[in-house]
């Protein structure tokens, strides 16, 4: 018997308010933010996201692209911004109705551009055609995770995942496994479609000469439960989500977040 975190009813029903929870998204949405002290070279988030992806051929001229639980619509508002010569046509997929008239206000200015769609991602996803590339920016974490699993005893369902994708769990003891997020892997695989996919509460991967961010940090990479308002999310283990892309013979390229948006690595940023 398995015991399933899911955050479906919290995001659903709730008039969210994610200032509540810490998002690398929102504290670098603007260029103008505080938190821009500690970028080498500020830009807004969306941006710097733009940047890897059009640097990966993975937005190009024409592109059709579709975000996932696009929050305050923050990371489109930057993409939008530096690269709208490159988009055709922006999709909004969200489950919260409130947060995609968010979204509506803060992408106006695009508005001819974008269609916003309040839908489950998990139920629409096999259906998708024509679209170039899929956006799953720090929600993946919210997807249903498998709590307390005995790495000895795991019911059959678990242990036929573990084998079918070589997953590395625990030798004993009990442990977490993201179900949610290598099930939406899965369904992206099948699709065949290219998808930029990230988490701030993931395995940890310290930047060369940044080893002081060890200092307090659990490094055994399995999800561990973070407890928010209302809810609790599980960080990443991207290391099983990978095994997945791959054995669907997908390229796939990972690093921290860190590294992508330029940390300075100074004196300051080290008392920090």
């Amino acid at each position: 018997m398995k015991k399933i975190n899911t955050t479906y009813t919290y995001h659903k029903d709730s008039p969210l308010d994610l200032m509540k929870e810490f998002t690398i998204c929102e504290s670098l949405a603007l260029k103008d933010s505080p938190y821009m002290v500690a970028i080498k070279e500020p830009k807004p988030y969306g941006a710097m996201i733009g940047e890897l992806l059009v640097k990966e051929n993975l937005l190009k001229n024409g592109s059709r692209i579709m975000e996932i639980g696009g929050g305050y619509g923050s990371l489109m508002n930057g993409l939008f911004g530096a690269y709208s010569n490159l988009i055709k046509h922006a999709f909004m997929v969200d489950l919260s109705k409130n947060l995609l008239n968010v979204q509506r206000k803060k992408l106006s200015s695009w508005k001819n551009l974008i269609t916003f769609i309040n839908a489950d991602v998990t139920e629409i996803l096999d259906g998708l055609k024509n679209i170039d590339l899929l956006i799953l920016n720090e929600m993946i974490g919210d997807l249903p995770t498998w709590m307390n699993l005995d790495a000895q005893n795991l019911p059959d369902d678990a242990l036929a995942l573990v084998k079918k994708y070589d997953l590395e769990i625990p030798e004993k003891g009990l442990f977490n496994l993201n179900i949610g997020a290598i099930q939406i892997v899965e369904q992206i695989c099948k699709n065949k479609i290219p998808a930029f996919l990230s988490e701030h509460s993931s395995d940890p991967i310290i930047p060369e000469a940044m080893d002081y961010l060890k200092d307090g940090l659990s490094l055994n990479g399995f999800p561990r439960e973070i407890k928010l308002f209302q809810h609790s999310e599980f960080t990443i283990r991207f290391s099983h989500l990978i095994k997945v892309a791959k054995a669907f013979g997908r390229k796939t390229f990972t690093g921290s977040l860190a590294e992508l948006v330029g940390i300075k690595n100074t004196e300051q940023m080290r008392f920090v």
